[in-house]
């Protein structure tokens, strides 16, 4: 089935004329992001040359994703907005809420019973407002869209991070926060600065134990998780085009990883392929009758380096399996280097568990090529030294692959099948043991590996690899087996040697499924309620944040000064804060309680300056608030990276925090803090960061005069009299300025409604 048939068809009439004026104000032959880009701007046909990094730019998306941790309060803010209905086509799906523990039906009976307060909001919101709803079970977010709802050359935009994995179908698909996602819904244009872009040139074809994830994992590699900042990512050249669909898919869902904006490839035939095989060869027909726009123009990547900002070559034929990790997902390791490397930095070897699927990973490809090797496991003789797991990503992947005899094969090696959800992935794992703490290895196919983030524990070295690496080191039990050279000794005690994995890009009897778990809108929604209680501790409404008192701010209190990576998973907790995810006062009891203080090097350990003694940081920002105090948080580089929630801007704004000041920001979250009405500044000289004390008083300068471009001084009262002025900057527009004097973006949408 394809959806949003007549939306698809407008884009792609519109798309030449518009391509074509672009080309002629941008005076050069065009790459596919700038295609894809200039095609989308809320004012077309486009007058003028937008400037890479530096124009912020308003476009027009044509379709939002949410998934239901991240959903509850992008449309706890729709409410407030005062539409009858969304603009643009728009879904919402049930995968973040479920706990992997003992197997997929009984995980998701649990998760139905236990969320049924939320996914009935979140059932009868979608109802009202005419959004597309997937069940609990139906799949993650990611997969599901790819399967449904991705199409080339479109730009859609996702509360989710892992969005940019619609560029597998040639899309630009951006992670954004759910205020961002409410002004589209409201049918109001998207910012975003025009992105500088990155080409990635890929020669050769990828064969044997080496994968798509191995490219991506690569890619991480040379740029780092900050290297992408502000970029969209292309890939072209031979080796994209020998790819299938899915696997370019797995590529851009880790460009979040690198930071970048997203990731994307030019229509091919394996585009072609994959919206055949999944219902949508309309969707492929009107791809084909368009298809000279949707790859770059033939100059661009026969000469690369004239039309992007960098240029990156691989040659696939050369490519070796990697592992990245661990607590960090841009540490890369060829497995032929795994043992020494592992053997230098003390890394404990014995796996304890292998898992595969995710979002990142989870396409029939890849869980075809695992079972090539379970299969041989169980014909050579081998069991599983480790714990080994599947995580399908959508209902039409898990029942095709049991038709097909997958999990059979899988059964007979002692895997355990999760649910069709996210799972251990985003820390919803319910691992037995983990509460001990202890110095551990883990292998898995997801997308980030951050301390903590899958099964709580801070002892967990977890490593990243593609799906049919990371079930080779699941039978052998051992990180540094190199699956390439090396043998495992099999039951009757014969060293054997696995045969390299072989698997079907696309299900050859065609996919299959009972139930995909979609449910429609009604086409009127005048009269569905949307009820939340007021005494329910998952949901709560939101009150208006309040404007900006017109004044400079004078007397913040310090409240942590962050040593280090601070994630999102750091400043607001995934795993079992979850559940309160539609309950802005009760998930804000996670502040920043995984960020470590500077001054002590604790986590959720802070000085309370009105009693001078330490404590959690929620309690101790409640304390301010009490005083009507405000607070500001000081941090590293790359501030907020990972998880595109906007929880982690919301809390600090709800307990009044009033401005978070670092070396350098993730994009996402920036961009959320200054949605929220927070303050987003940075360093002009990152040596100020050591001038900050524990103690300190801080005056905030220059917000009569907020202007873009100019910046602010902050004055540190020292706790002995002394005295240190900084300047420090921010990349504020005239219109993200409006935000912070109205106090939220939200509040100019609702006075715009009611006058």
């Amino acid at each position: 089935m394809a959806f949003d048939l007549e939306m698809i068809k407008n884009v792609y009439a519109q798309f030449g004329p518009r391509i074509a004026a672009a080309r002629n104000v941008v005076g050069k032959p065009l790459t596919l992001s700038e295609k894809i880009l200039y095609a989308h701007l809320w004012e077309n046909p486009a007058s003028r040359a937008f400037e890479r990094g530096k124009d912020y730019v308003d476009f027009a998306p044509d379709r939002v994703a949410m998934q239901d941790a991240t959903a509850q309060m992008a449309l706890l803010q729709f409410m407030q907005a005062g539409r009858k209905k969304v603009a643009v086509p728009s879904s919402v799906h049930c995968d973040h809420l479920i706990t992997a523990q003992v197997g997929s039906s009984e995980d998701l009976n649990v998760a139905v019973n236990s969320n049924k307060e939320v996914y009935d909001f979140l059932a009868s919101i979608s109802n009202k407002y005419g959004i597309g709803f997937w069940k609990p079970g139906a799949g993650i977010i990611h997969q599901v869209v790819l399967e449904n709802y991705a199409f080339p050359g479109g730009m859609m935009i996702g509360t989710d991070s892992h969005t940019v994995n619609a560029g597998g179908l040639g899309m630009i698909a951006i992670g954004v926060g759910g205020a961002d996602a409410c002004d589209v819904m409201a049918g109001l244009p998207w910012e975003l600065k025009f992105p500088k872009l990155i080409g990635v040139k890929l020669t050769g074809k990828l064969s044997g134990w080496t994968s798509p994830k191995d490219v991506i994992l690569k890619v991480a590699g040379i740029l780092t998780v900050k290297g992408g900042t502000g970029c969209i990512v292309e890939y072209f050249g031979e080796g994209a085009t020998s790819m299938s669909c899915t696997g370019k898919g797995t590529i851009c869902n880790m460009g979040a990883e690198i930071g970048a904006t997203t990731s994307t490839f030019g229509y091919d035939d394996s585009m072609e392929r994959y919206l055949k095989a999944t219902g949508r060869a309309e969707v492929a027909e009107l791809a084909n009758g368009i298809r000279e726009h949707l790859t770059a123009d033939p100059e661009v990547y026969a000469n690369p380096e004239n039309y992007f900002d960098q240029v990156i070559e691989i040659n696939l034929s050369e490519l070796e399996p990697h592992l990245n990790g661990p607590f960090t997902p841009d540490l890369a390791t060829p497995i032929s280097k795994m043992k020494e490397v592992a053997a230098a930095n003390g890394w404990p070897t014995k796996v304890e568990v292998g898992l595969i699927g995710s979002c990142t990973n989870s396409s029939y490809e890849d869980i075809s090529r695992s079972v090539s090797l379970a299969r041989q496991a169980a014909e050579k003789k081998l069991s599983p030294k480790a714990e080994f797991t599947i995580t399908p990503g959508s209902e039409q992947v898990r029942y095709t692959i049991e038709r097909d005899g997958f999990l059979e094969v899988f059964d007979k090696i002692g895997a355990k099948v999760f649910a069709n959800a996210c799972g251990p992935c985003i820390g919803m794992w319910n691992r037995m043991g983990a509460e001990k703490q202890e110095k551990n290895t883990i292998v898995h196919s997801f997308n980030r590996n951050f301390a903590k983030r899958a099964d709580g524990n801070p002892n967990t070295f977890a490593f990243v690899g593609s799906p049919e690496l990371v079930t080779a080191l699941a039978i052998a039990g051992d990180l540094s087996f190199n699956p390439l050279t090396d043998t495992l000794i099999n039951a009757d005690g014969v060293a054997v040697k696995l045969d390299e994995p072989s698997g079907d890009e696309l299900p050859n009897r065609g996919f299959a499924v009972e139930d995909a778990g979609y449910q429609a809108p009604a086409e009127d929604g005048s009269s569905v309620q949307v009820m939340v209680s007021p005494t329910s501790d998952r949901l709560q409404l939101l009150d208006s944040f309040p404007a900006w008192e017109g004044t400079d701010l004078k007397g913040l209190k310090l409240l942590i000064k962050v040593k280090g990576k601070c994630t999102t998973d750091h400043i607001s907790m995934a795993g079992p804060w979850l559940k309160y995810r539609g309950h802005l006062d009760n998930i804000s009891n996670n502040l920043l309680i995984g960020a470590v203080n500077f001054y002590n090097e604790k986590t959720d350990s802070v000085k309370n300056q009105l009693t001078g003694e330490y404590g959690p940081v929620p309690a101790t920002q409640r304390a301010y608030k009490a005083a009507g105090i405000g607070s500001i948080v000081v941090g590293d580089e790359n501030y907020g990276e990972g998880s595109s929630r906007e929880h982690a801007a919301m809390e600090p704004r709800h307990l009044g925090v009033r401005a978070v000041l670092v070396k350098s920001f993730a994009r996402i979250h920036e961009t959320n803090l200054k949605k929220q009405g927070m303050l987003a500044l940075t360093f002009a000289d990152k040596a100020d960061y050591d001038k900050i004390q524990e103690n300190d008083k801080i005056d905030i300068n220059g917000l009569t005069s907020f202007a873009p471009g100019k910046a602010l001084e902050l004055v540190l009262n020292h706790a002995d009299g002394s005295k240190d002025s900084i300047l420090v900057n921010h990349s504020y527009n005239a219109q993200q300025i409006e935000w912070f004097k109205a106090g939220a973006a939200l509040n100019i949408i609702k006075a715009g409604v009611a006058n």
